[in-house]
């Protein structure tokens, strides 16, 4: 097989929050897969202010001696690099749609699920709706803009429409709780949800990668909840500031999540709703979701994180492996997926 030019999207046109998490888990990426034999890899790194850099490296020295230019000479630059095929490392919105629409019109073939689906999954009303007409249990919820009164009584869980990493999310044990619940909801969409709070149970994520066309369940991540304690998860479980100044992943240290044993129950129920919400909202390559399990251990779907970085931190991987299937094998077979 000759060798793969592969392009590393990577950075953030939105902030530099998500800009530095696209670049801890590329930076894992690039070491990890490494395959001089195999890949030919390059870099486009964003910025927030739009500007694309083509540095050497995810170094901060490299990234900083990288000439910053705009879209259109960013464009003339790839279409002159013969690029086989590009790698989504943006997790911000545009990153997740505009700029893989823009791989759409150049005609370079990428990994991952199109613009269209990850901006219905970006949206959690959205995706609720589509999987739930597909016939996957939801909460019940509305959906809010400034002003509106919420109708639903509590317990409730209040969240930004369209925020990762537990962003913006509260539980409202108290009707008037909810002003405050809606003014942390509302500092990151202009959209918030409210839907009826289910009772733990357990909360699980489950992923989803297809191999020569056909959907394999990947061993469940399972999130340290307590229904006293611990009723849901918020953005500290998830990510953590370091002194340097860069992000830890801290739901990776087997306290905060773990990988769920392959023989427990639940996880062939998960699985096979997993692959409902798949086809429901037409996702290709992989897909990953996160379902609350109530006591009668009934999953229900809460959203869907149509991402991965192919890093050994990162959630698909990390599952994937537990399931027998290394990152090497995992990322060619997304690749094949993709060239097919």
């Amino acid at each position: 097989m000759p060798v793969l030019r592969i392009l590393h999207l990577v950075g953030s046109a939105d902030n530099d929050f998500y800009c530095d998490l696209s670049r801890l888990y590329a930076q894992d990426c690039l070491a990890a897969t490494a395959d001089p034999s195999r890949y030919d890899f390059q870099i486009a790194y964003i910025t927030p202010d739009r500007q694309w850099r083509f540095p050497h490296s995810l170094s901060r020295e490299d990234i900083a001696v990288a000439k910053p230019i705009p879209l259109f000479d960013a464009i003339q630059f790839i279409t002159a690099q013969n690029i086989d095929l590009m790698l989504p490392q943006m997790f911000c919105i545009p990153g997740m749609t505009h700029y893989r629409a823009l791989f759409d019109l150049l005609k370079i073939l990428y990994i991952g699920n199109t613009p269209d689906v990850t901006a219905i999954a970006a949206h959690k009303a959205r995706a609720k709706a589509i999987v739930e007409a597909a016939g996957v249990k939801v909460p019940r919820g509305e959906v809010l803009r400034q002003g509106d009164v919420p109708t639903i009584t509590p317990p409730t869980v209040v969240k930004p429409a369209s925020s990762d990493n537990s962003l913006g999310v509260s539980l409202v044990k108290e009707a008037t709780d909810y002003d405050a619940a809606l003014k942390k909801a509302f500092e990151y969409a202009d959209e918030a949800i409210v839907e009826a709070f289910i009772e733990l149970g357990r909360e699980v994520r489950c992923g989803i990668i297809v191999k020569d066309g056909e959907l394999v369940g990947l061993p469940l991540e399972e999130y340290l909840v307590d229904p006293h304690s611990k009723p849901i998860r918020n953005y500290a479980d998830k990510l953590q500031q370091t002194d340097d100044g860069n992000l830890r992943l801290t739901a990776k240290d087997n306290i905060k999540a773990w990988i769920v044993d392959p023989n427990d129950p639940i996880t062939r129920k998960v699985q096979q709703v997993a692959k409902e919400c798949h086809k429901a909202l037409g996702c290709r390559h992989y897909s990953l979701f996160d379902f609350r399990i109530d006591p009668k251990g009934q999953p229900w779907f809460l959203e869907a994180g149509l991402y991965c970085s192919f890093s050994p931190k990162s959630v698909i991987p990390c599952m994937a492996k537990v399931g027998g299937i290394p990152l090497d094998e995992l990322l060619m077979t997304a690749i094949n997926e993709t060239l097919a």
